[in-house]
């Protein structure tokens, strides 16, 4: 009988946050840093929180301390719901070109390589750094296959591996005398977002994996910085 029971759904705050609720956060944040509720380097940490943020769990304590954006009723508390659906399906689509061939080799020897900006990675790459040191960034890239495979071997070398928010990331490498470092191994990634494996060894050497914001945002997010920066000194300048 226990067979016939439906799996049991996720927590609420396991749920995936969509664009929307990272905004209405952000506004949230704008509100309480005009409101001199927050210094600016905190409004700045938790903002880029904001929007790497992939579930409702990491969204909600970035604005449970925070009163509710409301000119009726400012001391009421806002905390993000946590009662929604998922994003949809299909945001990442579009960076998906299964008739690619991509990108599959980079070497460093005494040297480096990079790849950045606009490239496609093949569904296999290879790395090889010998006393050397490569760098894969993905933020803006596309990707031949909805997996795609990064084998490293850095021998006295280091590959750095860039994934932007949204990117599952499963490490299965192996060091020594030198190791693979990925805090974002195992985090879920979003829906028909690609997987990326980060595989090989690294002897005394090192691979590392680290999610980013891609510098289109990172740019917008300096922008809105300094807007709000620029408000807040005539907004204190009219009251002094």
């Amino acid at each position: 009988m226990t067979d016939d029971l439906p799996a049991p759904r996720s927590s609420a705050a396991e749920l995936r946050a969509s664009d929307a609720d990272r905004d209405r956060v952000a506004e949230i944040l704008r509100d309480a840093l005009a409101e001199g509720r927050l210094e600016m380097a905190e409004f700045d940490e938790r903002l880029e929180a904001a929007y790497l943020a992939r579930t409702y769990g990491e969204l909600a304590p970035l604005t449970a301390d925070l009163p509710a954006a409301t000119a009726s009723a400012p001391a009421a508390p806002a905390p993000v719901s946590l009662h929604k659906e998922p994003a949809a399906v299909g945001s990442w689509a579009g960076r998906i070109v299964g008739d690619a061939r991509g990108s599959t080799t980079g070497l460093a020897v005494m040297g480096g390589f990079q790849r950045k900006g606009r490239w496609t990675i093949g569904r296999r790459f290879t790395a090889v750094c010998c006393m050397g040191g490569g760098e894969i960034d993905l933020r803006e890239a596309d990707f031949a296959a909805p997996e795609v495979v990064i084998d490293c071997w850095a021998f006295m070398g280091g590959v750095h591996v860039i994934v932007p928010p949204g990117v599952e990331v499963d490490v299965r490498g192996l060091g020594i005398m030198g190791g693979f470092d990925s805090p974002e191994d195992g985090v879920p990634g979003d829906p028909g977002a690609p997987r990326v494996i980060v595989r090989g060894l690294a002897l005394m050497g090192g691979v590392g994996v680290e999610r980013k914001l891609p510098a289109s945002e990172k740019r917008r997010l300096k922008e809105e910085r300094r807007r709000l920066k620029n408000e807040e000194r005539a907004r204190r300048k009219e009251l002094g």
